[in-house]
């Protein structure tokens, strides 16, 4: 509960976000830096798209999948990288409360939508692989609608659940992030209210909307590992394998460090640590997640190659 002596403070009208400054010298080696990732990063996922709604081929479950995936990123990284570029190039470090809630509101829930989509993106390849009989009618393109649907509109709706009481919070100061973007617990550890029952809400949706969602694919992967191991022919376990092991590479990056950087407590020793974490789970890997796509897959080969034929010569 707020303390009375709080009710004489001013209230906080904005927030500063460290981010990276206790590297003042490399201020616009980062900018520049990060400014490609962006480029790259938003080229790379709508590159993706293009190919998927373009080629017929790609007209199926796992690449409907994929091109749902490249949007999200698209969005996730949009929410992130433009606000820390303007601060990396101007040095303005502030952002609104109402700028931090909105930015903190559209991360998050691109977060657990991408972890729920991961979810299903392996329970895709389980049927494929472990039951593929059974396949063309569970993964109809109703389901599949129904599927990426429940993805998107959990991801939102959970996070309204908690952005509604964090916006009730009174903040009277420090006003200082050590992060750079808008992070739900240093956000809450602001606040003049006890933050205990928000972090233990926090703390909750992340058990169900980011460790359910991972246990979901880690089943997944375990079948179809079981599976792949008993094919007898070597070029049907590589096979098999070929299908899904793009995925499995970014499922593991990604909930590696999502996992470490919001299931564990925020020391002094692991502050920095976890902002590097960040980094990888909200920058990089929207980054990484095109290449691996594309260049361990045959099918998006084919089509970025008959993509490239056609923008040269105006034939595929």
């Amino acid at each position: 509960m707020m303390n009375p002596e709080q009710g004489n403070q001013t209230s906080i009208a904005e927030f500063i976000l460290l981010g990276f400054g206790t590297l003042p010298e490399l201020q616009i080696l980062l900018f520049l830096l990060f400014l490609v990732i962006y480029i790259t990063t938003m080229a790379g996922n709508i590159l993706i798209v293009v190919l998927i709604v373009v080629y017929r081929h790609l007209h199926n479950p796992m690449y409907f999948f994929l091109g749902n995936l490249s949007c999200l990123e698209t969005c996730y990284t949009s929410t992130i990288l433009p606000s820390m570029l303007d601060g990396l190039l101007s040095g303005t470090k502030t952002i609104s409360y109402s700028g931090c809630l909105t930015q903190y509101y559209f991360f998050s829930s691109l977060v657990i939508t991408e972890c729920l989509l991961l979810s299903v993106m392996s329970y895709d390849r389980y049927l494929a692989i472990c039951n593929p009989m059974h396949y063309a009618a569970r993964m109809s393109g109703r389901c599949c609608l129904q599927f990426i649907g429940g993805s998107w509109t959990g991801g939102f709706l959970c996070t309204g659940i908690i952005i509604l009481p964090i916006s009730q919070l009174s903040f009277c100061g420090p006003n200082v992030i050590d992060h750079f973007f808008c992070d739900p617990i240093p956000l809450i550890n602001l606040s003049c209210n006890d933050p205990h029952l928000m972090e233990m809400l926090a703390f909750t949706l992340s058990l169900i909307f980011l460790l359910v969602p991972f246990l979901i694919t880690l089943m997944s992967y375990i079948f179809i590992i079981v599976t792949i191991l008993r094919i007898p022919s070597t070029s049907g376990r590589q096979k098999a394998f070929s299908t899904c092991s793009s995925h499995l590479i970014v499922v593991t990056m990604y909930y590696g460090t999502l996992l470490f950087a919001y299931m564990f407590p925020t020391t002094n020793t692991l502050r920095d640590f976890k902002k590097v974490l960040s980094v990888i789970y909200t920058i990089l890997t929207p980054l990484v997640n095109p290449l691996i796509y594309s260049l361990r897959n045959k099918e998006v080969k084919e089509a970025l190659r008959k993509a490239s034929h056609k923008f040269m010569f105006g034939r595929d």
